[in-house]
């Protein structure tokens, strides 16, 4: 699949805004962190990943009750869904210079990814958290996501790159009081914007 990029400025993949807001001490701390650990921008960029993924959980999978939308309050809580966790890890790869964007899939319910930028090309990955049948890595050299899309079940990957949330994700987020009322109201579908 061509991955399709919504802005054509890459810069625009390194930006802040009130969702990804990487200048926040609470993201600039844990990059910090990481990148004191990390050999080069790919390293960082794997550590990041396995952070987000293994160390804030899937509020699903636990239990959490919370919704999380900020990069920041994903770091401090230390819970979210998909989307949540995609806008942390976008965050803390933004904060150290590396280009990231959200993207998306079609499955029961809209899922939410990101792709780095690295030698030129993107690539999917999936910080949602492994579980038993979730196994997602962190692969520059082919995709190890957390779910393959089922054509015959009306699934799909989009092929679109955004710097920033879609609009219909964010809208959701922020809406919901508390994950069982998300639940209900998460996009089946996105509309390109």
């Amino acid at each position: 699949m061509e991955l399709i990029q919504h802005t054509p400025d890459l810069s625009a993949y390194l930006a802040a805004n009130e969702v990804i807001d990487h200048g926040h001490p609470t993201v600039r701390e844990t990059a910090a962190r990481l990148a004191a650990e990390a050999v080069d921008s790919y390293d960082y960029a794997r550590l990041a990943f396995e952070y987000v993924r293994d160390t804030i959980p899937h509020s699903h999978d636990s239990g959490d009750l919370r919704v999380t939308w900020r990069a920041s309050d994903v770091l401090e809580q230390g819970t979210g869904i998909c989307y949540a966790k995609a806008h942390a890890l976008t965050a803390l790869l933004r904060a150290e210079d590396i280009p990231t964007a959200l993207c998306y899939q079609r499955l029961d319910v809209v899922h939410g990814l990101v792709a780095v930028r690295f030698n030129g090309a993107w690539h999917r990955q999936d910080p949602r958290g492994n579980k038993p049948g979730v196994d997602a890595q962190f692969s520059l050299a082919g995709e190890r996501l957390a779910f393959t899309p089922a054509p015959e079940s009306d699934e799909t990957d989009y092929p679109v790159l955004y710097a920033e949330p879609h609009p219909a994700v964010l809208s959701v987020l922020k809406a919901a009081p508390d994950r069982q009322y998300l639940w209900r109201t998460l996009p089946a579908a996105l509309q390109d914007i």
